[in-house]
């Protein structure tokens, strides 16, 4: 338990954060497994790609991180087709 009002706050604040960004991030694990597949629409791409930029931006995920998961992606779907 924290010990002053502002280290309780802190904590109230990190919970609801961790909380979002975990939704975020379930978001981008979803969308990864649907673009990853042989048919795979070209919107669950794009909407895949948005998500990741998203994160980034915000964040959520590390700039480095999310261009490294859509160098994958694209690198992915040119040996696929």
């Amino acid at each position: 338990m924290a010990n002053t009002k502002s280290a309780a706050k802190r904590a109230r604040q990190t919970e609801s954060r961790s909380l979002r960004n975990r939704s975020v991030l379930t978001r981008i694990r979803t969308l990864s497994k649907r673009a990853g597949e042989a048919e795979a629409k070209p919107t669950d791409i794009t909407a895949l790609l948005s998500a990741i930029d998203k994160a980034a931006k915000r964040g959520i995920i590390h700039r480095n991180a999310a261009n490294r998961r859509k160098a994958r992606l694209a690198r992915d779907r040119a040996i696929k087709t």
